[in-house]
């Protein structure tokens, strides 16, 4: 039997041993050092403690998610009502409102609440509404969303707030998870945080939507979304909080460097989204609605249904190119 020692284990690839011997104060616990990831109490207490006129809210994770309860979209909404959804929007990162019996044009409506639609290039409306997306999945087509990333990285400005609504969904799987990417970036050491300040990303479409395009149409498309650059860091223009903005199925390579180079950096700032502790978990039902900001979390779609049915529709809002 061959035995593995502690420094062994510590030196493996798991994402979480960086942090396993940093520590963290905070003027709130004076005097008291926070193990890994402590540095998640301040938010969640910040999100614990707001308050909301026109509904209540249950938070699910330590720092992004929370359940709306006390919300009919398809009475029509108050300015009132969509300010502060908006703004409990911002403050969780993704807010949940479960029986939402709407149709897919109030959908667009309410998704058109929060800023002007985009229309997808690559994947098909297959509805009356261009501006939504229809993901139908069951026997003869397989789910294929589980990998974390924002949504369209590779447009010049990609969506700000996606706003997915289920229509049909297995008994069981199908989830979707959000990850907090300002906890993530939070959470990176000092010396990782200085080396990605001024970094630049080259994001692609082709790695994921590149063979959904025809040989003869390759240039032309090329010539519509080039390759683009964002910055690694970004700072939300709301909360004036940095996020880390890179996912492995979009991001081609740093500039300045070539993407074998870039691959290791690639691997481990994209290895932040998995940690549980700045996740949450939505188990859906029919006619829920998940409403996120693209630019603070990245989102993972969980494959484990086939062959069962799950039919979603998702509005995105224009957003803005990213800024440093």
């Amino acid at each position: 039997m061959v035995k593995v020692s502690r420094s062994d284990v510590i030196a493996t690839e798991d994402p979480a041993a960086k942090l396993a011997g940093l520590r963290y104060k905070f003027s709130d616990f004076e005097g008291v050092e926070v193990g890994p990831l402590g540095h998640l109490a301040e938010e969640r207490s910040h999100l614990s403690e707001l308050q909301w006129k026109n509904f209540d809210t249950s938070m699910i994770g330590a720092t992004v998610g929370a359940e709306i309860e006390g919300v009919d979209i398809s009475e029509g909404l108050s300015e009132e009502t969509l300010d502060e959804l908006h703004q409990a929007l911002i403050e969780y990162k993704v807010i949940f409102l479960r029986n939402q019996k709407i149709t897919s044009a109030q959908q667009v409506s309410f998704a058109e609440s929060f800023g002007d639609l985009e229309v997808h290039p690559f994947i098909p409306s297959n509805t009356e509404h261009p501006k939504l997306v229809r993901f139908e999945k069951g026997a003869e087509v397989g789910g294929y969303e589980n990998s974390w990333h924002h949504d369209v990285t590779w447009r010049e400005a990609p969506s700000k707030i996606a706003v997915l609504r289920a229509i049909s969904v297995p008994s069981t799987g199908g989830d979707t998870m959000f990850s907090d990417m300002c906890a993530a970036y939070e959470g990176l050491d000092d010396s990782v945080k200085s080396e990605i300040e001024n970094l630049i990303a080259v994001h692609d479409f082709s790695h994921s939507f590149g063979s959904q395009v025809p040989e003869e149409k390759r240039e032309e498309v090329r010539e519509k979304y080039p390759l683009v650059e964002h910055p690694v860091v970004g700072v939300h223009p709301e909360t004036k909080k940095k996020y880390l903005f890179v996912n492995r199925i979009f991001v081609n390579y740093f500039k300045g460097s070539t993407r074998e180079e870039s691959l290791p950096l690639i691997n481990l700032l994209s290895r932040q989204a998995e940690f549980p502790e700045y996740q949450c978990r939505f188990r859906w039902s029919d006619n829920s609605i998940a409403v996120w900001d693209n630019r603070s979390v990245q989102h993972y779609a969980l494959s484990d249904y086939w062959p069962d049915v799950r039919i979603m529709e998702r509005a995105s809002v224009i957003g803005e190119p990213p800024k440093p």
